[in-house]
């Protein structure tokens, strides 16, 4: 499909307390307007390369779960997991943190893998027809707030 969509904010913290939060994914419904945060799977405890989460999302009146799979584990610079379906991963999210004087810099990525045909499944479960621009100002609101969590403490 489409290229990765890309947003980036600086945080007023260190790298290692924004990665905390961004691993820990059952909280990331504090943060996102769309993902309602969720639980490990597989007996799975915390982040880990390979560990599954399943996801809890919601929009308007429509909700479905998905299944992530962590695919990039790189303490604190990098954390990304796969939207799996029958599989198959349909997008990765990205985040990078990168040390500045002031904190870090988060980058914060979603990146596209489906075809037409399961993009339009996507249309059809989440009610988005525009999932790029839709993602990329949710994206905005979940750096926004999880900067706002990490530099309250």
């Amino acid at each position: 499909m489409g290229n990765p969509v890309s947003v980036t904010r600086d945080i007023s913290a260190s790298p290692e307390k924004v990665w905390g939060l961004i691993v820990d994914l059952p909280r990331m419904g504090e943060w996102s307007p769309e993902n309602k945060g969720g639980e490990w799977a597989k007996g799975v405890t915390g982040p880990a390369l390979g560990a599954c989460f399943k996801g809890r999302n919601k929009n308007g009146k429509k909700s479905w779960s998905t299944k992530v799979e962590i695919n990039g584990f790189d303490a604190p610079k990098k954390f990304s997991f796969g939207l799996m379906v029958s599989g198959k991963d349909w997008c990765d999210w990205v985040y990078e943190i990168e040390p500045t004087s002031t904190g870090c810099s988060v980058t914060h990525s979603w990146v596209d893998h489906r075809g037409s045909i399961a993009a339009g499944l996507g249309k059809v479960i989440s009610g988005v027809a525009d999932r790029a621009a839709h993602n990329k100002a949710n994206m905005e609101i979940t750096l926004e707030n999880l900067a706002k969590t990490a530099e309250a403490s």
